[in-house]
């Protein structure tokens, strides 16, 4: 390490020891143009690092995606395009491979460690960390950054000070506090002079109102097609499945729809969310089938029609909620009864009452700007030395791999970056 003012003090400080920040800290070390070795400092708030790494993917660790584009992700699209095009997916596996961690893909496109085991890829990470002579203290909760022309940051922490030459603050966002990211990381970016836009919970379950009958369904899955309305706009359109639970719904699909309705709410407004149970057919499309089973199985009761379509489970849930008997045999039906089921099908209403809260939310939605970080480096364009990764900027992704992606090229930028790398020529795409 090099002596920049003593022992608590260090050329380049990391706060966070997440994703990003284990990928920033990783950076700097592996740059060695600057003539000497750098003095890292890896700050965590937590007393074990790597919370949200472990627990990610059932405790496998989504690291990435096979396919990566600005359409995954919900912010500035033309800065994330430029940022994402500094790490393209083959080099983030190609880094991987160099820490011993070999990935495979899965049928999703997602991509895990052919271990399956999300420790796997926190070792590598921290054994890198070490091996480059990072210094890592966890339990360093940091309570207030200064800057000072002389001597560059002073951060405060549970422990003491450490002055830093450059900062890096990889903190998180908001969700899974108990990893550490409790929100905090925003105020110490004010504190610097940047804004915030309003941070809500994203790839969140959601909870629906108790007189619905999603806990008789609990743990079945269904594709469906979720749309969301704001003030009369459909704002989101997206097809996937659907897991019904003890509280409401989650799955893919709820997961990457909910931002919108948890930004709606934080605005003051309501967002309506429906789905169709038949993704891709139209009401007409749907009455005409039911037109001609009536026709072709007079008797068949309605249940046993409708598992053509949907589960078992569902049919006879979805038919007592909208006051049909799912014994009677089609042909008699009522025609009002079969336009409601019919509507209920393919628009049917989700009384969501509430998201599951921050300590079930896989990501932050919101944050500091995009556009006021230099994408090709990360670095603050309101204060010099400072730099701004991962979830603590107003990015997320869609569930799949991508966030992680995120946390790596932003970390993998800054790192470089802070340590007196530049990459050769722009990394702009139009």
């Amino acid at each position: 390490m090099s002596n920049v003012g003593g022992p608590d003090a260090c050329d380049i400080a990391v706060v966070g020891a997440g994703a990003a920040g284990l990928a920033a800290a990783i950076a700097a070390g592996d740059q060695t143009n600057t003539g000497h070795a750098l003095g890292i400092t890896l700050l965590e708030s937590a007393r074990t690092i790597g919370a949200k790494i472990l627990v990610s993917g059932g405790g496998r660790c989504n690291v990435t995606h096979e396919t990566v584009t600005p359409q995954d992700y919900f912010g500035n699209r033309r800065i994330i395009k430029n940022v994402l095009a500094a790490l393209p997916v083959k080099d983030t596996v190609a880094w991987f491979e160099s820490m011993g961690v070999s990935l495979k893909r899965e049928e999703t496109g997602k991509l895990f460690p052919v271990t399956n085991k999300s420790r796997t890829v926190l070792n590598a990470l921290t054994d890198r960390c070490r091996k480059l002579g990072v210094v890592i203290r966890p339990d360093h909760r940091v309570a207030d950054i200064e800057h000072s022309q002389d001597t560059g940051f002073v951060i405060r922490h549970r422990h003491g000070t450490v002055h830093a030459k450059k900062l890096i603050l990889a903190t998180g966002g908001r969700s899974l506090p108990k990893s550490g990211s409790d929100g905090f990381g925003y105020e110490l970016a004010r504190r610097l002079g940047h804004e915030v836009t309003p941070t809500v919970p994203a790839l969140v379950p959601l909870m629906l109102d108790d007189r619905m009958f999603h806990k008789t369904l609990s743990g079945l899955s269904q594709e469906v097609e979720l749309t969301t309305v704001v003030a009369g706009r459909t704002v989101d359109q997206r097809t996937g499945s659907l897991l019904w639970t003890h509280f409401g719904i989650s799955g893919p699909v709820v997961m990457d729809a909910s931002r919108f309705w948890t930004l709606t709410r934080e605005q003051g407004s309501m967002a309506q969310v429906s789905a169709s149970f038949l993704p891709g057919q139209t009401q007409e499309q749907v009455r005409q089938w039911f037109t001609a089973q009536a026709t072709d199985h007079p008797r068949r009761s309605l249940a046993r029609l409708l598992t053509h379509l949907i589960p078992e489970r569902f049919a006879e849930a979805l038919c007592r909620q909208v006051a049909c008997d799912p014994q009677q045999a089609i042909a008699q039906v009522r025609r009002a009864d079969r336009e409601r089921l019919i509507s209920s099908l393919t628009k049917f209403a989700l009384p969501i009452e509430r998201d599951r809260g921050w300590n079930y939310a896989e990501v932050t939605a919101g944050g500091v700007p995009l556009e006021e970080i230099n994408y090709q480096t990360m670095e603050s364009k309101l204060f010099p030395g400072l730099y701004l990764v991962g979830e603590i900027l107003d990015c997320d992704g869609r569930i799949g791999g991508f966030n992680f992606q995120w946390a790596w090229t932003t970390g993998f930028l800054a790192g470089g970056a802070a340590a007196g790398f530049r990459p050769r020529g722009e990394h702009h795409v139009a």
